[in-house]
């Protein structure tokens, strides 16, 4: 989805940082061989990705929503040397892949993958984050929130991906079988609203929200 014309957005991409030669392998093995590529962070967010982690410089970071690691690899590399990534899916069959991309990198031994519900996983985890990333099922976003925010370090950020679902959100009525949208407009009245961050929504791609822990 573009926000600006398509002639413009690629002018932006084009003088923003280079995609990794990794992250370029990365994305074409996703379109060759697994299902629903668009779901990629994509070069452009994918650096916007990286240089918030690089300005974060965080310990230890969650991801919930690995996909196949595009995005875990750039928020890799802003973390410090002796951080710890932690990234949440819940497709067994996706493990393999993203963990050879993993170990070609220079943080594979800082990434740490978790299989299952991440509902259930996320109060295992016996960390605080300094760095959060929202990517997975929609319908839960309010629930990953909430149990995510008190493990969040004051002054971390939660970075919250599709938060204006292709200007769905606008919409008055929503489908029956429309589960998703009225979700993340509950979510982002959820984040304008709780007074334990400061939000700003971007009309980056499909909307980035950046929120910080007051």
């Amino acid at each position: 989805m573009h926000f600006i014309p398509e002639d413009l957005d690629d002018y932006v991409v084009q003088h923003s940082e280079d995609e990794p030669l990794l992250l370029q392998q990365l994305t074409r093995e996703t379109f060759q061989k697994i299902l629903q590529p668009r779901m990629l962070s994509g070069h452009y967010q994918g650096r916007l990705l990286s240089i918030i982690s690089k300005l974060v410089k965080p310990k230890n970071i969650l991801e919930i929503g690995t996909y196949t690691g595009y995005s875990a690899l750039c928020l890799a590399e802003g973390i410090q040397d002796k951080g710890e990534l932690h990234t949440i899916d819940i497709n067994e069959e996706l493990v393999d892949f993203q963990r050879k991309y993993f170990d070609k990198s220079n943080h594979g031994h800082q990434i740490y993958q978790h299989l299952g519900n991440a509902l259930e996983i996320i109060p295992k985890l016996n960390k605080t984050f300094d760095l959060v990333f929202i990517d997975a099922d929609k319908e839960n976003y309010v629930n990953y929130f909430n149990i995510v925010i008190d493990k969040v370090t004051k002054g971390g950020i939660i970075l919250s991906d599709n938060v204006l679902w292709s200007g769905k959100v606008l919409d008055t009525e929503f489908k029956k079988d429309d589960t998703s949208t009225p979700a993340l407009v509950a979510y982002n009245k959820l984040l304008k609203e709780d007074d334990r961050i400061e939000t700003v929504l971007l009309p980056i791609r499909d909307g980035l929200t950046i929120s910080r822990k007051i």
